[in-house]
């Protein structure tokens, strides 16, 4: 079987930081911004589930002390 032939491009060296702006841009037109309302509520989710956690956490801790007092003195 043959080798494809590769073409070769010649290599840029350095750091252009207007063909990085360039790019970035371009990039950033390429997301998705979420609406206000779906940020909001995303966002009340997030900070509902780590208050859950972090009381389920606390509870479940306060358990162990518990019955560590009770167990060693």
């Amino acid at each position: 079987m043959a080798k494809k032939e590769e073409v070769l491009t010649p290599q840029k060296s350095g750091f252009d930081p207007n063909e990085f702006a360039k790019e970035t841009k371009e990039e950033l037109d390429k997301v998705v911004w979420p609406s206000r309302q779906q940020l909001i509520g995303e966002s009340v989710s997030v900070i509902l589930m780590v208050t859950l956690s972090a009381t389920t956490i606390y509870l479940v801790d306060q358990l162990f002390h518990w019955a560590q007092v009770k167990v060693f003195g």
